[in-house]
C-alpha cells in the first residue's frame, strides 16, 4: 500500500470523538484553539482486519466472564517471527490493562517503600510517577546528550547502582522520548551491571516495532542468548502499534519462575480483574493481518520526520531535530532558537501546538518539545509553518 491510499483509507478526524488529544486541550493545555502532537496515539484508524474482527464478535453480543483465545500466543509469535524475532515463551506471559498500570504494580511487587529505583533521564514521565506515587527512592543516571545522539553513562549508572543500593531499573527501549534504539552491546553493558549487583530490570519495550530504515530492534530478552533472563521483566503491548490504547490488553513477560510466583501472589491479592476480551480480540487479528499497515504507516512517520528535520532546520538552523531511530515520537532542541522567551511562550502561545514539553521529561530539557509523528503530513505541515512564524 502507498502512503496516499493508507491516509486516504485510514485517516480520521478526532474532534468530538471524546479523544484525550484533541477533546481534552482546555483542561490540559487551557486552550482548545491548539493543533495537538502530544499524547502518544495516532490519528489513523487500526487495521481494517482489527474492525472486522470486532465486528464480528460485537454481533455476538455476549461479553461476560471469557478465557485467553488459545491462539492468541501463536498468533503473537508469527507476529515476533516476522518482525522482531524474539524468543518469547507462552509460559512467561501475564496480561495487565496497560504498560503504565503494569509498571506501577511491577514496582510495588518488588520493591518496598524506600527503596531506590533507578530510571534514565530524559524518559517517559510514568516512570517517575510511578516511584513517587509508590514512595520509592527515585534514583536518575542521565544520558549523555553528544550534539544530539543520546548515549548511556554506565560509569554513573554503576556508581549510583552501588551508592544508593538500587533495587530496581526502569529500562526504556527503544527510548521515548530521544528514539534512540539500543544496540545489543549497549543493553549488554548496562544489563550486566544489573545482574553483577542483583538489580531487577523492568525493560518497556512498548515501540519495539516502530524501527527507522536501517534500524534493527533487539529486546532484551535476546541479548546475548538470553544471558539476563533470570533478572528481567519485559513489558510491550499492541497499543502503541495498532492505536488500540483504550482496550486494554498489555503484556508482561517474566521468564524467570521464582518472579512468576511473586507477581502472581501479589496479582491475587491486588490485581483481581478480569482480562479484555476486545483487547485480545483486536491484538490477535492485528498480529495475524496487519503487517502492510503497520509498514505503510512507519512510511508515512518517516515521510513527516524527514519534512520536519528538512524544513525545520533550513528555517531555523538554531533548532536541532533528534535522531529518530525508533518510535514514533521526535525529540526537539530549541534551547538556541528561543531568543529569552520560554518554551511555553513560543510553541503553545506563540505557534499554538500542543506538545509534550522537555521538563516533563528532565528538569534539565525545559527547552525541548517532543512531536507526535503519527499523524497526517497536512497536520505536520501546519504544526511546521505554524513553529517556524513562531520562531522568527
Amino acid at each position: 500500500m502507498d502512503q496516499q491510499t493508507f491516509i486516504h483509507e485510514y485517516a480520521r478526524e478526532r474532534k468530538n470523538t471524546n479523544s484525550l488529544k484533541w477533546d481534552a486541550l482546555e483542561e490540559r493545555f487551557g486552550d482548545a484553539d491548539l493543533l495537538p502532537l502530544w499524547v502518544a496515539d495516532m490519528e489513523f484508524a487500526t487495521p481494517k482486519a482489527v474492525t472486522d474482527a470486532l465486528t464480528k464478535r460485537i454481533a455476538h453480543g455476549i461479553f461476560g466472564y471469557s478465557g485467553v483465545d488459545k491462539e492468541y500466543f501463536n498468533t503473537y509469535l508469527g507476529w515476533q517471527a516476522r518482525h522482531e524475532n524474539t524468543p518469547f515463551k507462552e509460559e512467561w506471559l501475564q496480561f495487565s490493562t496497560g504498560v503504565v498500570q503494569a509498571i506501577y504494580d511491577l514496582v510495588d511487587c518488588f520493591t518496598e517503600k524506600g527503596e531506590a529505583v533507578m530510571i534514565q533521564r530524559p524518559v517517559y514521565y510514568p516512570f517517575s510517577n510511578a516511584i513517587k506515587d509508590k514512595q520509592r527512592k527515585l534514583i536518575n543516571s542521565p544520558l549523555k546528550n553528544i550534539e544530539g545522539h543520546y548515549e548511556m553513562d554506565l560509569a554513573d549508572f554503576e556508581a549510583k547502582v552501588v551508592a544508593e543500593k538500587v533495587k530496581l531499573f526502569i529500562l526504556c527501549s527503544p527510548h521515548n522520548p530521544v528514539g534512540r534504539v539500543w544496540r545489543e552491546e549497549e543493553l549488554a553493558a548496562v544489563l550486566t551491571i544489573c545482574q553483577k549487583h542483583g538489580v531487577l530490570v523492568i525493560a518497556d519495550e512498548i515501540h519495539s516495532d516502530f524501527m527507522m530504515p536501517g534500524q534493527t530492534f533487539t529486546s532484551a530478552i535476546s541479548v546475548n542468548e538470553g544471558a539476563f533472563l533470570d533478572h528481567l521483566i519485559v513489558l510491550n503491548a499492541p497499543s502503541k502499534t495498532f492505536n488500540l490504547a483504550s482496550l486494554l490488553n498489555s503484556h508482561i513477560w517474566i521468564p524467570n519462575e521464582a518472579l512468576r510466583k511473586q507477581y502472581r501472589a501479589y496479582a491475587k491479592v491486588n490485581r483481581q480483574t478480569e482480562s479484555s476480551l476486545i483487547g485480545q480480540v483486536a491484538a490477535q487479528a492485528a498480529y495475524a493481518n496487519g503487517d502492510e499497515w503497520l509498514a505503510t504507516l512507519i512510511d508515512v512517520i518517516y515521510h513527516n520526520y524527514q519534512y520536519i528535520k528538512t524544513n525545520l532546520e533550513a528555517a531555523v538552523p538554531s533548532v536541532k531535530v533528534g535522531e529518530l531511530q525508533g518510535t514514533y515520537l521526535l525529540w526537539i532542541d530549541l534551547s538556541q532558537a528561543l531568543n529569552g522567551r520560554t518554551t511555553k511562550e513560543v510553541v503553545q502561545d506563540q505557534a499554538k501546538l500542543a506538545v509534550d514539553f522537555g521538563d516533563w521529561f528532565a528538569h534539565d530539557t525545559k527547552d525541548f518539545i517532543r512531536f507526535n509523528l503519527a499523524t497526517t503530513p497536512a497536520n505536520i505541515k501546519q504544526a511546521v509553518d505554524q513553529l517556524i512564524a513562531a520562531l522568527k
